[in-house]
Protein backbone atom coordinates (compact mmCIF):
# COMPACT_ATOMS: atom_id res chain seq x y z
CA UNK A 1 0.00 0.00 0.00
CA UNK A 2 1.47 3.39 -0.72
CA UNK A 3 1.59 5.97 1.16
CA UNK A 4 0.60 9.73 0.39
CA UNK A 5 3.28 11.06 2.83
CA UNK A 6 6.95 11.08 2.68
CA UNK A 7 9.20 8.64 4.54
CA UNK A 8 9.59 9.69 8.09
CA UNK A 9 12.44 9.96 10.80
CA UNK A 10 12.35 10.83 14.41
CA UNK A 11 16.37 11.70 16.15
CA UNK A 12 16.70 11.56 19.78
CA UNK A 13 20.20 13.58 19.55
CA UNK A 14 23.51 13.77 21.41
CA UNK A 15 26.03 16.28 21.06
CA UNK A 16 28.56 13.54 22.37
CA UNK A 17 27.37 10.41 20.77
CA UNK A 18 28.71 6.96 21.97
CA UNK A 19 28.40 2.61 21.65
CA UNK A 20 26.27 3.33 25.20
CA UNK A 21 24.50 6.59 24.52
CA UNK A 22 24.11 6.47 20.81
CA UNK A 23 22.12 9.13 18.56
CA UNK A 24 19.01 7.30 18.10
CA UNK A 25 16.96 7.47 14.57
CA UNK A 26 13.42 6.10 14.60
CA UNK A 27 12.23 5.06 10.53
CA UNK A 28 8.46 5.46 10.08
CA UNK A 29 5.09 5.37 7.66
CA UNK A 30 2.24 7.43 7.81
CA UNK A 31 -1.05 6.05 6.09
CA UNK A 32 -3.88 8.31 6.60
CA UNK A 33 -3.92 9.20 10.54
CA UNK A 34 -1.88 5.89 11.68
CA UNK A 35 1.81 5.92 12.24
CA UNK A 36 3.57 2.29 11.38
CA UNK A 37 6.91 2.12 13.27
CA UNK A 38 9.48 0.48 10.65
CA UNK A 39 13.34 0.37 11.93
CA UNK A 40 15.37 1.95 14.47
CA UNK A 41 18.86 2.41 14.11
CA UNK A 42 21.73 3.87 16.19
CA UNK A 43 24.51 6.22 15.42
CA UNK A 44 27.71 5.56 17.83
CA UNK A 45 29.47 8.79 16.78
CA UNK A 46 28.43 12.19 14.90
CA UNK A 47 30.63 11.03 12.01
CA UNK A 48 28.17 7.53 11.48
CA UNK A 49 25.18 10.40 11.75
CA UNK A 50 26.63 12.72 8.99
CA UNK A 51 27.03 9.60 7.01
CA UNK A 52 23.48 8.43 7.52
CA UNK A 53 22.13 12.07 6.99
CA UNK A 54 24.04 12.59 3.58
CA UNK A 55 23.04 9.26 2.37
CA UNK A 56 20.58 9.82 -0.73
CA UNK A 57 16.85 8.92 -0.21
CA UNK A 58 13.30 11.04 0.57
CA UNK A 59 12.84 11.60 3.94
CA UNK A 60 10.72 14.45 6.54
CA UNK A 61 12.21 14.30 10.11
CA UNK A 62 12.23 16.12 13.71
CA UNK A 63 15.29 16.32 14.90
CA UNK A 64 15.74 17.35 19.05
CA UNK A 65 17.84 19.80 19.13
CA UNK A 66 17.56 23.13 18.88
CA UNK A 67 18.06 24.95 14.98
CA UNK A 68 18.17 28.79 16.23
CA UNK A 69 19.51 30.75 18.77
CA UNK A 70 16.97 33.88 20.81
CA UNK A 71 17.08 36.44 18.99
CA UNK A 72 17.85 38.76 21.79
CA UNK A 73 21.16 37.28 22.52
CA UNK A 74 21.99 37.44 19.06
CA UNK A 75 21.97 40.83 19.00
CA UNK A 76 23.19 41.26 22.78
CA UNK A 77 26.34 40.14 21.64
CA UNK A 78 26.80 41.36 18.16
CA UNK A 79 27.11 37.88 16.07
CA UNK A 80 25.18 38.12 12.52
CA UNK A 81 21.24 38.12 12.56
CA UNK A 82 20.85 36.19 9.51
CA UNK A 83 20.29 32.39 10.15
CA UNK A 84 23.19 31.02 7.80
CA UNK A 85 25.70 33.55 8.82
CA UNK A 86 25.17 33.01 12.31
CA UNK A 87 25.09 29.39 12.20
CA UNK A 88 28.62 29.51 10.24
CA UNK A 89 29.98 31.84 12.99
CA UNK A 90 28.70 29.60 16.18
CA UNK A 91 30.04 26.53 14.43
CA UNK A 92 33.55 28.25 14.72
CA UNK A 93 33.18 28.71 17.99
CA UNK A 94 35.13 26.24 20.52
CA UNK A 95 32.46 24.52 23.64
CA UNK A 96 34.57 26.79 25.91
CA UNK A 97 33.86 30.11 23.61
CA UNK A 98 30.36 29.52 24.25
CA UNK A 99 29.91 28.38 27.87
CA UNK A 100 31.84 31.43 28.83
CA UNK A 101 30.30 34.01 26.44
CA UNK A 102 26.55 32.41 27.48
CA UNK A 103 27.71 32.51 31.23
CA UNK A 104 28.98 36.09 31.21
CA UNK A 105 25.59 36.77 29.65
CA UNK A 106 23.52 34.83 32.14
CA UNK A 107 25.99 36.63 34.84
CA UNK A 108 24.85 40.08 34.15
CA UNK A 109 20.96 39.47 34.40
CA UNK A 110 18.53 39.70 37.26
CA UNK A 111 17.13 36.68 39.40
CA UNK A 112 14.58 34.39 37.17
CA UNK A 113 15.66 36.07 33.78
CA UNK A 114 19.02 34.69 33.48
CA UNK A 115 18.22 33.25 30.33
CA UNK A 116 16.99 34.79 26.63
CA UNK A 117 14.50 32.52 25.55
CA UNK A 118 12.84 31.83 21.51
CA UNK A 119 9.90 32.82 20.50
CA UNK A 120 8.88 28.69 20.26
CA UNK A 121 9.97 28.08 24.45
CA UNK A 122 6.92 29.51 26.04
CA UNK A 123 4.23 27.13 23.85
CA UNK A 124 6.44 24.03 23.51
CA UNK A 125 7.74 24.34 27.61
CA UNK A 126 11.30 24.24 25.68
CA UNK A 127 14.91 24.78 27.85
CA UNK A 128 16.17 28.01 26.53
CA UNK A 129 18.82 27.02 23.37
CA UNK A 130 21.49 28.44 24.98
CA UNK A 131 21.43 26.61 27.85
CA UNK A 132 24.83 24.78 28.52
CA UNK A 133 24.21 22.44 31.00
CA UNK A 134 20.52 19.74 32.03
CA UNK A 135 20.49 19.65 28.91
CA UNK A 136 23.21 21.27 27.29
CA UNK A 137 21.25 22.26 24.20
CA UNK A 138 23.60 24.80 23.40
CA UNK A 139 26.36 22.21 22.97
CA UNK A 140 23.35 20.20 20.29
CA UNK A 141 22.80 23.10 18.78
CA UNK A 142 26.57 23.27 18.18
CA UNK A 143 26.94 19.82 16.78
CA UNK A 144 24.11 19.25 15.04
CA UNK A 145 22.84 21.67 12.84
CA UNK A 146 26.38 22.21 10.80
CA UNK A 147 25.95 18.25 9.88
CA UNK A 148 22.21 19.24 8.91
CA UNK A 149 23.83 22.25 6.70
CA UNK A 150 27.00 20.34 5.40
CA UNK A 151 24.08 17.54 4.01
CA UNK A 152 22.48 19.43 1.79
CA UNK A 153 18.84 18.93 3.72
CA UNK A 154 15.63 21.73 3.81
CA UNK A 155 15.27 23.25 6.84
CA UNK A 156 11.99 25.73 6.20
CA UNK A 157 11.88 26.75 10.20
CA UNK A 158 15.09 29.16 9.37
CA UNK A 159 14.66 29.79 5.27
CA UNK A 160 17.05 27.22 4.43
CA UNK A 161 16.09 25.68 1.34
CA UNK A 162 18.04 22.57 0.56
CA UNK A 163 17.19 18.91 -1.21
CA UNK A 164 13.45 19.30 -0.78
CA UNK A 165 13.31 15.25 -0.12
CA UNK A 166 14.91 15.77 2.89
CA UNK A 167 13.19 17.84 5.41
CA UNK A 168 14.49 18.75 8.67
CA UNK A 169 12.45 20.18 11.67
CA UNK A 170 13.11 21.00 15.04
CA UNK A 171 11.08 18.35 17.18
CA UNK A 172 10.85 18.34 20.75
CA UNK A 173 9.55 15.20 22.77
CA UNK A 174 9.19 16.43 25.85
CA UNK A 175 6.40 18.84 24.45
CA UNK A 176 4.19 15.63 23.77
CA UNK A 177 5.57 13.35 26.63
CA UNK A 178 4.23 16.78 28.81
CA UNK A 179 0.36 16.10 26.89
CA UNK A 180 0.28 12.55 27.66
CA UNK A 181 1.65 12.21 31.24
CA UNK A 182 2.20 15.88 32.23
CA UNK A 183 5.28 16.38 34.78
CA UNK A 184 5.74 12.84 35.26
CA UNK A 185 9.27 11.56 34.48
CA UNK A 186 9.45 8.70 32.22
CA UNK A 187 13.53 8.36 31.52
CA UNK A 188 16.91 8.70 33.36
CA UNK A 189 20.23 7.78 32.18
CA UNK A 190 21.38 7.28 35.62
CA UNK A 191 20.70 3.53 36.52
CA UNK A 192 20.03 4.61 39.97
CA UNK A 193 16.70 6.86 39.02
CA UNK A 194 15.42 3.79 36.87
CA UNK A 195 12.78 3.35 38.58
CA UNK A 196 9.58 1.27 38.50
CA UNK A 197 7.48 4.72 38.05
CA UNK A 198 9.11 5.50 35.20
CA UNK A 199 8.85 2.22 34.20
CA UNK A 200 5.05 2.88 34.17
CA UNK A 201 5.35 6.45 32.99
CA UNK A 202 6.76 4.84 29.69
CA UNK A 203 3.96 2.44 29.49
CA UNK A 204 1.44 4.72 29.61
CA UNK A 205 3.11 7.03 27.21
CA UNK A 206 2.76 3.76 24.64
CA UNK A 207 -0.47 2.97 25.21
CA UNK A 208 -1.77 6.48 24.92
CA UNK A 209 0.42 6.71 21.91
CA UNK A 210 -0.85 3.94 20.48
CA UNK A 211 -4.61 4.61 20.97
CA UNK A 212 -4.11 8.25 19.68
CA UNK A 213 -4.86 10.51 22.88
CA UNK A 214 -2.94 13.48 21.25
CA UNK A 215 -3.96 16.38 19.61
CA UNK A 216 -1.60 15.19 16.62
CA UNK A 217 -4.95 13.12 15.41
CA UNK A 218 -2.53 9.90 15.22
CA UNK A 219 -2.11 6.76 16.11
CA UNK A 220 1.61 4.49 16.21
CA UNK A 221 1.35 1.17 15.08
CA UNK A 222 3.97 -0.88 17.02
CA UNK A 223 4.72 -4.39 17.03
CA UNK A 224 4.62 -6.34 20.56
CA UNK A 225 8.54 -6.51 20.19
CA UNK A 226 8.81 -2.55 19.50
CA UNK A 227 6.50 -1.51 22.16
CA UNK A 228 8.67 -3.78 24.32
CA UNK A 229 11.84 -2.13 23.32
CA UNK A 230 10.54 1.12 23.72
CA UNK A 231 9.17 0.53 27.48
CA UNK A 232 12.18 -1.59 28.53
CA UNK A 233 15.06 1.35 27.16
CA UNK A 234 15.30 3.04 30.39
CA UNK A 235 17.07 6.10 29.06
CA UNK A 236 13.91 7.20 26.92
CA UNK A 237 16.40 7.26 24.12
CA UNK A 238 14.21 5.10 21.63
CA UNK A 239 10.72 6.74 22.78
CA UNK A 240 12.05 10.12 22.31
CA UNK A 241 13.01 9.38 18.87
CA UNK A 242 9.35 7.79 18.56
CA UNK A 243 7.94 10.72 19.85
CA UNK A 244 9.93 13.27 17.38
CA UNK A 245 8.47 10.98 14.87
CA UNK A 246 5.01 11.00 15.66
CA UNK A 247 5.62 15.05 15.36
CA UNK A 248 7.26 14.72 11.75
CA UNK A 249 3.99 12.53 11.14
CA UNK A 250 1.44 15.80 12.16
CA UNK A 251 3.97 17.64 10.08
CA UNK A 252 3.82 15.81 7.07
CA UNK A 253 0.00 16.45 6.89
CA UNK A 254 0.02 20.16 7.62
CA UNK A 255 0.53 23.18 5.04
CA UNK A 256 3.70 24.34 5.60
CA UNK A 257 4.72 21.65 8.09
CA UNK A 258 2.71 23.36 10.62
CA UNK A 259 5.19 26.08 11.10
CA UNK A 260 3.72 29.64 11.53
CA UNK A 261 3.60 31.93 9.07
CA UNK A 262 4.99 35.16 11.35
CA UNK A 263 7.82 32.79 13.23
CA UNK A 264 11.36 34.39 13.31
CA UNK A 265 13.51 32.49 10.86
CA UNK A 266 16.44 33.29 12.81
CA UNK A 267 15.37 31.41 16.10
CA UNK A 268 13.43 28.62 14.06
CA UNK A 269 10.55 26.32 15.29
CA UNK A 270 9.27 23.80 17.27
CA UNK A 271 7.13 21.61 15.25
CA UNK A 272 4.04 21.42 16.90
CA UNK A 273 4.17 23.53 19.28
Amino acid sequence: MSSAFPPLVGVDFSSRPTRRKPITVAHGERHGAVLRLGTTQACASLDAFADWLQAPGAWLGAFDFPFGLPRELVEHLGWPTEWARLVEHYAGLTREDIRSTFAAFCAARPVGAKFAHRACDAPAGSSPSMKWVNPPVAYMLHAGVPLLVAAGVSLPAVGLDGDRARVALEGYPGLLARELIGRRSYKSDETAKQTPERLIARKDVVEALEQGRTRLGLRLKLSHAQRDALVDDASGDKLDAVLCLMQAGWAAGQPSHGLPETHDRLEGWIVSA
